[in-house]
């Protein structure tokens, strides 16, 4: 694609900053932000990936998956409500979670380590246990809020506050993993993804693109799945007082 082909499609993004004025939905600033910060933020990364896939450094590489995992952190505060410690939480969960499943994949030879194979795919599997996390904070403070009288009741028959909790916290990390598996569901039906799609595009044989996606859902499962368990294990105390009442 040439620079004058993507100015021309560029012409999409009227359509929805149209539709937001016909319907007085008040988001033409907020689309036209948007698509500015990511082409600034797309065409910065592209020149930091450019010198990094250069330098085929691993520590080069640790750490830009690295920054990518605390940038995700700190973005999940917005949903956190409630919950101390957000940033931190999540860290330690995008960490844990990322740092499982690339391992798996660079041990079991599915990709290799270096940083045209880790970043981009470190980059789905932190992107995606980034919502999930997101998903979780925001049921969990829900669950808490609709559940208080019935977390009330068990603490005072003398439950303590993870048994109290159990219900508000199976509810939270479903919510948070269910997105994923109605995605993986639809693969191939509803839509072709992206990686495959960009893999197809670039004149990679369709079966072996499908083996990569394969591979993408897999690992994105596992860390949506071990990300929101994690944050909301570790962020529902929150919720309670130093003297295990609800706040």
């Amino acid at each position: 694609m040439d620079t004058l082909s993507l100015i021309i499609a560029s012409a999409l993004i009227l359509i929805p900053i149209i539709i937001s004025y016909k319907e007085q939905l008040g988001l033409g600033r907020d689309i036209v932000v948007s698509v500015v910060r990511a082409v600034i933020q797309l065409v910065i990364v592209g020149y930091v990936l450019d010198i990094i896939f250069g330098l085929e450094n691993p520590i080069f590489t640790t750490i830009l998956v690295l920054v990518m995992i605390i940038n995700a952190a700190v973005h999940t505060k917005k949903r956190a409500g409630n919950i101390e410690h957000a940033r931190w939480i999540s860290f330690i969960a995008i960490t844990v979670g990322a740092g499982i499943t690339m391992t798996v994949l660079v041990l079991s030879g599915s990709i290799a380590f270096t940083p045209n194979e880790v970043i981009p795919v470190a980059g789905m599997v932190v992107s995606n246990a980034m919502v999930a996390i997101g998903l979780c904070y925001q049921n969990v403070n829900n669950a808490f809020h609709n559940k208080r009288i019935e977390i009330e009741v068990k603490l005072s028959l003398g439950a303590d506050i993870k048994e109290a909790s159990k219900d508000a916290i199976r509810e939270s990390i479903k919510m948070g993993i269910v997105p994923t598996i109605d995605s993986a569901k639809t693969l191939g039906i509803v839509a072709l993804p992206g990686m495959m799609t960009g893999l197809i595009l670039a004149g990679t044989s369709p079966l072996m693109a499908i083996k990569f996606q394969i591979m993408v859902t897999f690992m994105i499962l596992s860390a949506t799945s071990i990300s929101g368990m994690l944050a909301t294990y570790l962020s529902y105390r929150s919720f309670f007082n130093h003297r295990k009442q609800l706040k």
